[in-house]
């Protein structure tokens, strides 16, 4: 049944509302009494409205229900426009909070997700753990990696490799390093950095490891492509392997211009070790102090000892910490092979907040750890303290050499063997000069004139001259490739000139005059004579630097010489501690 139209005159209508509005043709406004479910509709309209609207489409009309905006009300009970306005403020408000909580709850269960789905790693080496490549790292038997899920104990699994690596074997992972071309079992060197890529992006702590015994080869010099800008402390690890009688004081200060030469800015320095804890104590202190809440992120080069560092540092912090004895429970495995950690490995260290992080060695092509065999590594770790092999050596003639020849021409003349890595050809020096090697004992030092040295190493290599061990990887090698020609400047005979060091193995040093021979009163040294020239032979990608000598030994703290500062220099050098 169509609606009955009421009638109502405009000027009564007009009284009604606050909005006021003369019609030079005014009609009748009709209200039709709508259905349940719709709200009366005023509707006005002039006759040529009226029209137009007559010959409007049907989708131009539009039909108020309950699902509209508009509040109840019709007439004096009508809302105003503020009231509608402050009801539709209400609605976005509640709107707005309702898209909140929801984004609130989505962001919540994206995160557990996202840690869910992290997998699970060896908690000796980082390996992700893995039941199909029984040769790959992180492989676990199915059986009991199905046991530990079940328990959810997998955070307790030590994978194959790392239990061979704990029983001594050499077994390499990364491609490249130890004689290996890689396959599809290893772990590229670029991965593992790719691994510490982050880093640059997070607010972290950096403690930054470097080996004095391979200072230079082992010092990351661009560690701020990796860092960031996160502050660093920098800890020299294996400071019980220098010489007996090494001063400290001299050693620190040393590091101290050679990084400062480096141009990398530290917060402090710290000389550390970690087999007989020295400088750990201070290291802790450091970490504490400095960390703030953040992360901590220990980096260094393959094999400077990042993991025997960290079971270092949990040990001393145990005493005091039962979240960091807790921990030690499961540390990370140390091993001779570079490469033993293949992944961030996250420990549970601080009581106050905080993890700390075990992170894959940043692997280095110009090290010697790069070309020879996994087998032969244990031959380039040092395992106690070093002693100097001094040549010319006067007490006992090496090689078996006449005294008055070595005495005539001094070693003018002569190459020296270092293994079967390192070669050093003596073009011009001193009669009185000598070098002194600082290195592992391993490595026997051999001395034959120059024009023997080509027909000496091709067959000694192998057998007297290792590495390499053994005449089938002596087949395989590669030769001391590159050449490089030192031309050496001195003025003060008095003390060492330099250290010629020798990228993953060691240093020597070079004196112009032994110092057995500077009080003698014989002694006669052409001025004339001011450079020393030596060439050196190593394999094509190993670096040789030649560096300000380091104070080692006892004789070492009596010519050592410290720079006069001024308060500038002072206020920025960093604090160094053992």
């Amino acid at each position: 049944m169509a609606p009955k139209p009421l009638s109502l005159s405009l000027p009564s209508f007009s009284a009604l509302s606050p909005f006021r509005h003369i019609n030079p043709n005014p009609t009748l406004l009709r209200f039709y009494s709508a259905k349940p479910s719709s709200y009366i509709v005023i509707c006005k309209s002039t006759d040529s409205e009226t029209r137009h609207n007559e010959k409007s489409p049907a989708y131009l009309t539009h039909n108020y229900s309950e699902s509209d905006t508009e509040p109840d009300g019709s007439g004096a009970a009508s809302p105003t426009r503020g009231e509608i306005f402050l009801e539709r403020q209400k609605s976005v408000a509640a709107s707005a909070m309702v898209l909140a909580a929801v984004k609130k709850r989505k962001k919540k269960k994206d995160k557990v997700l996202k840690v869910s789905s992290m997998l699970p790693s060896c908690y000796g080496c980082g390996a992700p753990l893995q039941t199909l490549e029984m040769d790959a790292p992180g492989y676990v038997d199915p059986e009991t990696y199905e046991l530990k899920k079940k328990h959810r104990q997998l955070r307790t699994i030590l994978c194959g490799r790392c239990r061979l690596l704990s029983h001594g074997h050499m077994i390499t992972a990364v491609g490249g390093n130890g004689g290996y071309s890689g396959g599809k079992q290893f772990v590229s060197a670029e991965e593992l950095r790719e691994k510490l890529s982050h880093l640059r992006h997070e607010k972290a702590l950096i403690v930054k490891l470097v080996d004095i015994v391979d200072f230079n080869g082992s010092f990351l010099a661009r560690v701020r492509d990796l860092a960031g800008a996160n502050p660093i402390i920098l800890c020299v690890t294996k400071v019980d392997l220098l010489p007996k009688g090494t001063d400290l004081n001299c050693v620190g200060d040393w590091v101290v211009e050679a990084t400062l030469k480096k141009k990398l800015n530290v917060l402090s320095v710290h000389l550390t070790s970690s087999k007989s804890l020295v400088g750990i104590t201070g290291v802790v202190s450091e970490i504490q102090k400095e960390k703030k809440g953040r992360d901590v992120y220990i980096l260094g080069s393959a094999n400077v000892g990042k993991s025997a560092f960290i079971n270092a540092v949990l040990k001393m912090m145990s005493y005091k910490d039962p979240v960091a004895a807790a921990a030690r429970k499961y540390k990370p495995i140390q091993s001779a092979v570079p490469g033993t950690t293949l992944g961030p490995i996250e420990i549970d260290a601080f009581l106050g907040g905080g993890k700390l992080f075990d992170t894959p060695g940043v692997h280095l092509h110009h090290r010697q750890a790069a070309v020879i065999h996994a087998e032969d590594l244990p031959a380039l770790a040092p395992q106690s303290r070093l002693r100097g092999q001094t040549l010319p050596n006067y007490q006992v003639s090496p090689e078996k050499l006449m005294p008055d020849q070595l005495q005539a021409k001094g070693l003018n003349g002569f190459s020296i063997f270092w293994g079967g890595l390192v070669r050093i050809d003596v073009i011009k020096v001193l009669p009185e000069t000598s070098l002194t090697f600082y290195g592992p004992k391993a490595l026997q030092i051999h001395m034959v004139p120059t024009e023997e040295a080509d027909e000496f190493y091709q067959k000694e290599l192998g057998g007297l001259l290792t590495p390499p061990t053994g005449r089938e990887k002596a087949a395989d090698w590669m030769g001391l490739e590159t050449v490089r020609k030192l031309q050496i400047s001195y003025e003060d005979i008095q003390r060492p000139v330099c250290d010629v060091a020798i990228s993953g193995l060691g240093w020597i040093c070079v004196e112009p005059v032994n110092k057995s021979l500077r009080t003698s009163s014989n002694l006669a040294v052409e001025q004339s004579a001011d450079e020393l020239v030596l060439a050196v032979h190593v394999p094509k990608p190993v670096e040789v630097f030649v560096r300000a000598p380091i104070p080692a030994g006892k004789a070492g703290g009596e010519w050592y010489e410290f720079r006069d500062l001024t308060e500038k220099e002072e206020e920025a050098r960093p604090r160094w501690y053992f």
